[in-house]
């Protein structure tokens, strides 16, 4: 064991720990949501990342010993590596801004430094959590920054697998060419369609989201390093903000930007309502279709039928041979949590007051949640639902032929009054619309069946002036 103080006290602290007594005072305080840093490590990283071209500017300018600089960025480098992330404990949910999370990165980076210089853990005199591994930064320009990163990475990450999610709705409805189905508006029967369009659509809805991903993307490029405390730089060099920059591209390999007002910055978290919105409109959309194939997949023969959905697992411990689609409800399922996060992101956005928003970690929580769950769902749903679904053709085409809903068709042709009159016998009697209609004497045997030509429902067919 080793003792380590704060001005609040003194705490022992395992020497297996590189994390120190900030960190474990987070532990005893913050038992909120038992997900802690070590659980996201993209923000572990992200940090880490931020750290390092701090200790490197610190460094170019004069500030901090070259050693002690070097020291600094190899264990950010380690921890980069994979290396210590067991040292990462503190719940995401926590008050405090992110001091906790900031003070917890910072004594991992500054333990495992000492070592690297040779000296134990603990020995702050050497090397400091505060002095060094935090200087010329303050948890209110490092920790949104971190979580920008974080997000930047994880919506160019999403954008990706919705792109191939895109391309294997494509692919599927490549597959489906021909297939004639209903088309259903309420849940209710309307004008036939194909399985070609439906799939082609839902392609439509992901693609729609890209531009709006790109620009989501581009807002977390825009960071308030530098700021410090409230905005103003207080404890920074002049020449700290760029030198940081340089460094921190440099690392990264992207362009990230300082935001141009550096007060509006720190106290303003707009672009992560907007983020975790971009994030919520494809959620909504990407269960749409989850729901569209559970409904299409019912049966199988009692339901639609029109889909088959790949077997993935039994579906009940007392009905033998049930198979449920379970892949499209654990879909929805992450989807409707999306919507929840973003409930937690707009709330958490408008309690910031004056200079910062003292809730920030509650931001980061709801955003990295709905990332991770958006990007697994998109994953399975492609995976696990889109490339190996068929389709009952048979089933597809009979429900077109048995519809009332075909009655449509005739509008153009006898109007609306007796078309309707004709789906209202069809519906009372159970007989065919074209019988019906052929029996009234609106139209010969061929014109009915020219009109109900599957193909000939598929697309603007208007002739007649009205």
């Amino acid at each position: 064991m080793r003792k380590e103080h704060d001005f609040i006290g003194e705490l022992e602290i395992s020497n297996e720990c590189y994390y120190g007594v900030q960190t474990l005072r987070a532990v005893e305080n913050f038992r909120m949501s038992g997900r802690v840093l070590k659980d996201y490590p993209f923000f572990v990283e992200s940090f880490a990342k931020i750290k390092k071209a701090a200790a490197l500017a610190n460094k170019e300018i004069g500030v901090l010993d070259p050693q002690k600089a070097d020291a600094l960025a190899y264990a950010c480098d380690e921890i980069l590596a994979g290396r210590y992330a067991e040292q990462f404990v503190v719940d995401m949910v926590q008050g405090g801004a992110g001091t906790s999370t900031n003070m917890n990165i910072n004594e991992v980076i500054t333990n495992i430094a000492l070592e690297k210089l040779g000296h134990k853990k603990g020995e702050y005199a050497f090397l400091h959590p505060n002095d060094h591994a935090n200087l010329s930064q303050s948890t209110n320009d490092t920790y949104p920054s971190a979580i920008k990163l974080s997000m930047f990475y994880k919506l160019c990450s999403i954008k990706s697998q919705m792109q191939t999610l895109a391309a294997a709705l494509r692919k599927k409805a490549s597959e489906l060419k021909g297939i004639i189905k209903m088309g259903r508006t309420e849940l209710e029967d309307a004008v036939p369609t194909t399985l070609e369009n439906s799939f082609n659509a839902f392609a439509s809805y992901i693609e729609s989201d890209l531009d709006k991903f790109d620009f989501a993307a581009k807002t977390m490029r825009v960071l308030n390093m530098g700021a410090t405390a409230i905005g103003t730089g207080i404890n920074s060099h002049p020449d700290y903000k760029a030198s940081f920059l340089r460094h921190l591209r440099e690392i990264t390999g992207e362009e990230f930007v300082l935001a141009k007002d550096l007060v509006a910055a720190t106290q303003d978290t707009g672009d992560f309502v907007f983020v975790s919105g971009v994030m919520k409109t494809l959620a909504v959309r990407v269960s749409k279709i989850a729901n569209d194939l559970r409904l299409m997949n019912s049966g199988p023969r009692c339901g639609l039928g029109e889909i088959n959905l790949p077997q993935m697992q039994p579906g009940s411990s007392i009905m033998p041979g049930k198979v449920n689609p379970v892949i499209a409800e654990v879909v929805c399922e992450a989807c409707y949590e999306v919507v929840g996060c973003d409930a937690t992101v707009t709330l958490c956005a408008q309690r910031g007051e004056f200079e910062l928003n003292a809730v920030e970690p509650g931001i980061a929580f709801a955003l990295f949640n709905a990332a991770v769950l958006l990007e697994n769902a998109l994953v399975t749903l492609r995976e696990k639902a889109v490339v190996g679904l068929t389709a009952n053709k048979e089933a597809c085409l009979k429900a077109v032929q048995n519809s009332v809903g075909i009655v449509t068709a005739f509008n153009p042709v006898i109007g609306y009054e007796k078309s309707a009159s004709i789906a209202k016998e069809a519906l009372q009697s159970g007989r065919a619309v074209g019988e019906i209609c052929l029996e009234r004497g609106y139209l010969t045997k061929e014109e009915i069946e020219e009109i109900l030509k599957p193909e000939n429902m598929l697309n603007p067919q208007m002739k007649r002036k009205v």
